[in-house]
């Protein structure tokens, strides 16, 4: 912006021109992405809250890590994403310099920790907290911002879908280790699909694929992956997916 320009009063720019089109298509995608957030966070945290008291310490499915410290994790993913997109100019080269720790040598290197005194619902209060955080800021940073992700730099849209894909499949290995059972809804699962894992197949049921393409399970004619990361680039020039 020029220094001399009214913030107030921005220039004009025609409805149908295309510098007007595609702020507007990428924008819906961060609205309908952080939506998508906010609703499986909001439902990872009912299914978890139904977890015995005692089980936290239990190993969280194909993880090395306790329940506790997964649910630790994810709320730390969140975070960082929603981090990475709070500086004005942020990086496309490096993480936001915080400082991570480990609470054992091989527990989870986070920077958020939830305090053991609070308990579970200390724990999940964290967790939603930290994914209320991500949705806000994918909702209001321009679209056209780029950030950091050592996959590849994304756009706000990107960071929802990371954050999303962590909570579908760790609440997984979560409920694996809680003794609960996980279905989430088919509609956030095909878009983080569509816009994480482009080359994943298409015309099955999106939540087995997307624990296939996550190296939790195999698919028919698919073995399980061994190693598998995603895309978080953003789609075409300008417009997210």
């Amino acid at each position: 912006m020029s220094p001399s320009r009214d913030a107030s009063s921005p220039a004009p720019v025609s409805p149908a021109s295309p510098a007007a089109a595609a702020p507007t298509a990428a924008g819906a995608a961060a609205w309908r992405a952080a939506d998508d957030l906010e609703e499986v966070v909001g439902l990872a945290v009912a299914l978890l809250s139904e977890a015995d008291p005692d089980a936290w310490d239990a190993e969280a499915g194909p993880l090395e890590w306790s329940c506790w410290e997964t649910v630790e994790h994810l709320g730390d993913d969140l975070f960082a994403y929603a981090a990475q997109l709070g500086p004005a100019r942020p990086s496309l080269t490096a993480p936001l310099p915080l400082v991570w720790s480990r609470r054992r040598p091989s527990g989870p290197s986070n920077v958020i920790h939830a305090d053991r005194a609070a308990g579970p619902a200390g724990l999940l209060q964290v967790l939603e907290a930290c994914g209320g955080l991500l949705a806000a800021m994918v909702r209001v940073t321009p679209p056209a911002t780029r950030s950091h992700h050592v996959f590849g730099a994304s756009d706000p849209a990107g960071f929802a879908a990371m954050g999303l894909v962590e909570t579908l499949v760790h609440t997984d290995d979560l409920a694996q280790g809680l003794g609960l059972t996980w279905h989430p809804p088919a509609g956030p699962c095909a878009r983080v699909l569509a816009r994480l894992f482009p080359d994943a197949p298409t015309g099955g049921e999106p939540w087995p694929v997307l624990l296939w393409a996550t190296g939790r399970a195999a698919l028919p004619g698919r073995p399980r992956l061994t190693s598998w990361r995603w895309d978080g680039t953003p789609r075409g020039s300008g417009r997210q997916a």
